[in-house]
């Protein structure tokens, strides 16, 4: 897996100079040797209809395949994870705490205005207004931004926010500590621009096709809620002409099966995700169709910690401990993901993690740990443990849930009432409270480990299980300020540890990406770990 190199420069600690000049933009690099089709036509499935396409106000993958596309960042990624030039041309930091950021005069809104300085302080401010309700709010915490906190928390006014436009094209970012990778989390959605007189004209329905405003590759074009999205290229697009796709179709596929079929009869170029029950035989008889590849992200389960029974230590460990992730990871799924007994991902850059001690036991050693933790508790025979696993709508999580409850059920005499819900009502349950455990998955929003470790920060805005540790919280701190990678490093793992300890979250696998995609699909990038797909680089090749 190639690493990015711009994380890799800017990881080397505060006081360093870190400067991009004129840094070339990633656009669709067409071989010589390769023919185009004349018809440029991408159909993606997108597993379920997004929430919402305002950047400031969603929280899932779904959602952020759409708007990136729509809409166009400081930075982008190419292929292999790398940092490349979205509407910043260069930026520069002596300390890694106050950044300059150039902007592109030819950078346009799709309705031919220019896309100012004064757009990505806009919008950052209205992320971390509480108005605004973002379930991202606590990522311009994450980035330390001045006075973001304190925005959030509802003690200052959005305009304290520390983003500058020190002119049209020129953004100026103070940082209240240094953060060395500050220019890797603009690649963010929740950090993406909006447009402020599309915004305040039409509010919510700003996102409607007739409304929306956007600074990306594509526009939207049609939304049929629950059928598809469709996208145009957007003629206003600073680098428009290295578009090569005319027409982008997002499908909310919810059923794998279903996706997959529509897949072989030529209907949809790329999947969503797989069918797990099919994996092996597609790889046999579809093989150039299958594309596995590095993935940051973790699935989970998490408890409910501000409600009983889940507010006792000995009932999580329990749970997580009779789990057998050997069994999920190689026959329920099955497609290369790895047990997980951490959180963060193992292949994430300058992670090092102490596993720990239950990872070493046999599962029949685990099961025997569990039942008597769960005894301490005051649960068994006489007094059985019931209560309601939450899961999104999918056919492979409810395989997942399926599993582990007979798990629970077979090893421990606990009753999981598995609770399925749409997309939209899950996340509403969860940001409300309303669960007893909850299946999760985390995908990195930049490669390094704070953008999994933060969310179980006191107080984030994604931090459902409503876990608090002063000492968890401690360590994040000490990690932000470290000296050095190793410092850093060391806080991670000490992280890492308290979270098996506490054992707020179950870690259950870490992710590969599998998916079915078109051969004739050209430019689809095999080694971004963020699977941050760029449908500006895309193309189909002739037959």
């Amino acid at each position: 897996m190639n690493k990015n190199k711009i994380t890799q420069s800017l990881l080397l600690g505060a006081g360093m100079v870190v400067a991009a000049t004129s840094l070339p933009a990633f656009a669709a690099n067409v071989p010589d040797d390769i023919k185009l089709a004349a018809k440029q036509e991408l159909v993606r499935g997108n597993g379920t209809e997004v929430e919402s396409l305002d950047p400031q106000k969603v929280s899932g993958v779904p959602e952020s395949n759409v708007i990136r596309d729509l809409l166009e960042g400081l930075v982008n990624q190419d292929g292999e994870g790398n940092l490349v030039g979205g509407v910043a041309k260069s930026w520069e930091t002596k300390d890694n705490k106050t950044w300059i950021f150039h902007l592109r005069e030819d950078a346009k809104w799709s309705n031919g205005e220019s896309v100012l300085a004064s757009d990505f302080v806009y919008t950052w401010q209205r992320l971390a207004d509480p108005k605004t309700g973002s379930p991202y709010a606590s990522y311009l915490d994450m980035t330390t931004m001045l006075n973001a906190g304190d925005i959030i928390n509802g003690k200052k006014s959005p305009e304290t926010l520390g983003a500058e436009a020190i002119d049209a094209h020129t953004l100026k970012v103070t940082l209240e500590k240094p953060v060395p990778y500050f220019v890797a989390m603009t690649v963010h959605t929740s950090m993406k621009p909006v447009n402020q007189k599309a915004v305040e004209k039409f509010g919510d329905k700003w996102t409607s096709p007739e409304n929306y405003v956007g600074n990306g590759a594509f526009q939207l074009d049609n939304w049929v809620v629950n059928e598809r999205i469709v996208l145009k290229p957007n003629k206003y697009y600073w680098d428009n002409g290295n578009t090569v796709l005319t027409k982008v179709t997002y499908l909310p596929i919810e059923n794998q099966v279903a996706e997959m079929n529509r897949f072989l009869a030529g209907e949809v170029d790329v999947t969503y995700e797989m069918p797990n029950e099919h994996f092996k035989r597609l790889v046999k008889q579809n093989p150039d169709d299958v594309k596995v590849t590095p993935y940051l992200c973790s699935y989970y389960y998490e408890f409910n910690t501000a409600k009983a029974p889940f507010n006792d230590e000995k009932v999580r460990k329990a749970l997580s401990y009779a789990i057998d992730r050997d069994v999920i990871a190689k026959f329920i799924v099955g497609k290369g993901e790895t047990p997980a007994y951490n959180f963060t991902p193992l292949a994430t850059n300058g992670l090092d993690v102490d596993m720990p001690d239950y990872s070493t036991l046999s599962q029949k050693e685990r099961v025997a740990k569990a039942q008597a933790l769960l005894e301490e508790a005051g649960y068994g025979k006489s007094n059985p443990l019931e209560f309601n696993l939450l899961y999104n709508t999918s056919e492979n999580h409810k395989k997942i849930a399926v599993a582990i409850a007979s798990m629970w059920k077979k090893s421990l005499g606990v009753t999981a009432v598995l609770e399925n819900q749409e997309w939209k009502s899950y996340l509403d349950s969860k940001r409300q409270g309303n669960f007893d455990v909850s299946r999760a998955g985390w995908c990195g929003d930049y490669n390094e480990a704070s953008t999994f470790l933060a969310i179980m920060r006191d107080g984030h805005s994604q931090n459902y299980p409503k876990y608090a540790s002063k000492s968890y919280d401690g360590l994040l701190d000490q990690a932000l300020t470290a000296a050095s990678d190793a410092d850093r490093a060391n806080a991670y793992k000490k992280s890492e540890a308290l979270l098996a300890k506490d054992m707020p979250i179950m870690p259950i696998y870490h992710y590969v990406n599998a998916r079915l995609v078109n051969p004739k699909l050209g430019g689809y990038p095999e080694h971004n770990p963020e699977d941050n797909i760029f449908s500006k680089d895309l193309y189909i090749i002739a037959d």
